[in-house]
């Protein structure tokens, strides 16, 4: 939902989401269309009908598609590994090989950073996707190379359900100041962002006070709610690999598109582009790499047609199937295990989560009495922690807050509180000793504290400290 505030900003949106439309063709979702000022307030009840002593018009409503970015990342992964690729994360790539000319790379000495043991990898062509950190594996190869990647960071915040509609987001163009703003629900909750700043790069972002105040400041405009800086759940950032060609004769070509790039035979750099295009930066790569090792495959790109593990036979009514096959054993604090209803929440948040695989976690919650929740509030089960560890490389608490669901990053205090119970399935899985536990409980409110939730953060006095 776009708000309008004068008829010249209503013409002006509904005219250029036509456009949009046009452009999507048949990926087209809905038709964007104009909504009145009554219209617009029953569909977005928090929404202001004044903003700055002007008066809303109506807004322009168009559709988008939304995705667990945590969970897309990890589904990947493992359809790689399905389809024949060796799957390896806490890989640390400590130099590059190079042929004995010096002339080609040929490969890479990668360190096992959990267990510190490094061994060599050979390959015809090298691919370095490393995002943001893309040009220190570049200067591996050639220490003079000239920088691709401006880093850029990005903010966002997670506030409670209450502050958006189910399935209605806030989106401005542009704020007081020039920047986009928008309110999005969210996995059960609203997410809001977002700043765009210049950065260095470092392995664990943190956003600023004055960075949260700002996006808070700009939503306040738009709602007719108080919008308080208690209310965040969780604050975090994350840095744009912004991308300049080294090829390229301007230097103020800096893109959000993807570059690929071969600066030293043997090692094809990919860096840039957005979820959005990740398909076509894949394809791009895959040929890059087909054109630098002479490689003869056997067949065109296939990603067109590839589903996601867990996609294929997926529908959305997959969820009633977990709801009426399985119940969530839970086991009580004395030992008992009760049985319990596998509700609508938490189905439906299985069957989104890992797609027709839901039924293998619906099992563990069944049959293991792991069948209950891990925070207060939130659909995440205990089972879904020993599924990951068993099929999804999931070697720490930190990884399954983090990057196989995304608890942290929708409420850094409830993921504080299950860190305990998931250290402690985790540690059954594999077996760890008090003292690794004892490590991962550390490690774990190491990270969360780098998110700011309204109880880790440093309140100022300003508009949003209200109780």
């Amino acid at each position: 939902m776009t708000p309008c505030f004068n008829w010249f900003e209503v013409v002006y949106y509904w005219f250029g989401l036509k456009f949009y439309d046009i452009v999507a063709g048949r990926r087209l979702l809905h038709l964007s269309r104009y909504y009145s000022v009554d219209e617009s307030v029953e569909l977005f009840p928090t929404l202001a009908k004044n903003s700055h002593d002007r008066s809303l018009r109506g807004t322009v409503v168009y559709y988008d598609g939304q995705m667990n970015d945590s969970r897309l990342n990890v589904g990947l992964a493992c359809t790689a590994g399905v389809l024949g690729a060796a799957i390896l994360n806490y890989a640390e790539v400590v130099s590059l090989i190079k042929d004995e000319s010096g002339e080609r790379v040929i490969g890479a000495r990668i360190r096992d950073t959990l267990s510190g043991k490094e061994f060599d990898a050979f390959a015809k062509v090298v691919v370095n996707a490393a995002g943001p950190f893309c040009d220190s594996v570049r200067k591996m190869a050639n220490n003079d190379v000239v920088p691709m990647i401006c880093p850029s960071s990005g903010v966002h915040i997670v506030l409670p359900d209450y502050y958006s509609p189910d399935g209605m987001g806030l989106i401005v163009p542009k704020t007081k100041d020039g920047r986009v703003v928008f309110m999005l629900p969210w996995l059960g909750r609203t997410v809001a962002g977002t700043t765009d700043s210049s950065t260095a790069i470092t392995m664990l972002p943190e956003p600023h006070e004055d960075e949260i105040q700002f996006i808070l400041d700009a939503i306040c405009d738009y709602l007719n709610v108080q919008v308080r800086r208690s209310d965040v759940l969780s604050a975090w950032s994350g840095i744009r690999p912004l991308a300049v060609d080294p090829s390229a004769k301007s230097t103020e070509s800096i893109s959000r598109d993807h570059v690929v790039f071969e600066d030293y035979p043997g090692l094809i750099t990919i860096t840039g582009g957005k979820w959005t295009t990740y398909r076509s930066m894949a394809e791009d790569a895959v040929n890059a790499a087909i054109r630098s090792g002479n490689l003869k495959p056997a067949n065109g790109c296939v990603t067109d047609h590839l589903h996601i593990l867990g996609g294929y036979g997926w529908d959305p009514a997959s969820f009633t199937v977990l709801a009426q096959n399985y119940k969530r054993m839970k086991r009580t604090y004395g030992g008992k295990i009760i049985p319990g209803a596998m509700d609508s929440a938490v189905s439906k948040h299985l069957s989104h989560a890992y797609g027709t695989l839901a039924t293998q976690v619906a099992a563990i919650a069944q049959d293991e009495g792991l069948g209950k929740r891990l925070a207060h509030g939130y659909p995440f089960l205990e089972a879904e922690v020993a599924y990951c560890a068993r099929h999804e490389y999931c070697e720490s608490a930190v990884d399954f807050i983090a990057r196989r669901c995304r608890l942290a990053f929708l409420d850094t205090d409830a993921a504080g509180r299950a860190l305990p119970r998931i250290i402690e399935i985790l540690a059954m899985e594999y077996k760890w000793d008090k003292a690794r536990q004892k490590l991962e409980l550390q490690k774990g409110k190491e990270f969360l504290e780098t998110f700011k939730s309204s109880k880790n953060a440093q309140f100022r006095d300003g508009k949003h400290n209200g109780q």
